[in-house]
């Protein structure tokens, strides 16, 4: 099997090369707007009901993903098997678990959640489609997983912040704050790299959480 890291580089590139050449004819057309889903009685609490109960569909999604992966991962066996393929796949393959098969079905799982996150962006964030709309938001997931240790409700809380991160930025500029916008935009890459130069000072706690077989090509005997 090919180096993991350059194997995610090349299809990076290559996805961004496709995207804009197939999204080229829908390039700056206007998309149906879907509004929020209010959820009835519960979106009338104030504050919290806005909040949490006057959403886009996909946050509500985002939400059961959230309580299904964690249950998953840590409540069931085929998640048991999965995460013990992450910390020793030859342990695995020895009693009798497709590793390579399990490793593609978790990496097509990862890239479908990749795919609803840029359907947000085009179908609500903002109802368009745009060659590089994306803007790097993917590599700040990617941070993200460090940042949250690869524990589900860390990422979600992580998510949120750099969430919260971003929308500042508008905030800010509709309040007419005497920044530039470059470095408005520029705040949730800096948080990015805030937090994980955080991180990094304890190199230990990274490797106690992190999957053993991390980034470690598997070639079955």
């Amino acid at each position: 099997m090919a180096n993991q890291v350059a194997s995610g580089l090349a299809l990076t590139l290559f996805g961004v090369g496709l995207s804009a050449f197939v999204g080229k004819p829908f390039e700056s057309v206007s998309l149906p707007h879907y509004g929020p889903l209010e959820i009835p009685y519960l979106s009338q609490i104030p504050v919290v009901g806005t909040i949490l109960f006057k959403q886009h569909a996909l946050v509500y999604v985002s939400w059961a993903l959230f309580a299904g992966v964690s249950w998953f991962l840590y409540k069931s066996r085929a998640g048991l098997v999965l995460r013990s393929i992450g910390e020793s796949p030859e342990s695995a393959h020895a009693i009798g678990y497709p590793v390579i098969r399990i490793r593609y079905l978790a990496t097509l799982f990862g890239g479908a959640m990749a795919g609803l996150a840029g359907a947000h962006l085009s179908e609500f964030y903002a109802p368009m489609w745009a060659e590089g709309m994306v803007a790097g938001r993917g590599w700040i997931a990617l941070a993200l997983v460090v940042f949250a240790t690869w524990r589900p409700a860390r990422v979600m809380v992580g998510a949120y912040l750099f969430g919260g991160v971003t929308i500042a930025q508008f905030f800010a500029q509709g309040s007419g704050v005497a920044v530039t916008s470059q470095l408005l935009s520029a705040l949730p890459y800096l948080a990015t790299i805030v937090v994980l130069v955080f991180i990094s000072r304890n190199v230990n706690t990274i490797r106690l959480n992190s999957p053993v077989s991390l980034g470690r090509a598997y070639r079955p005997d």
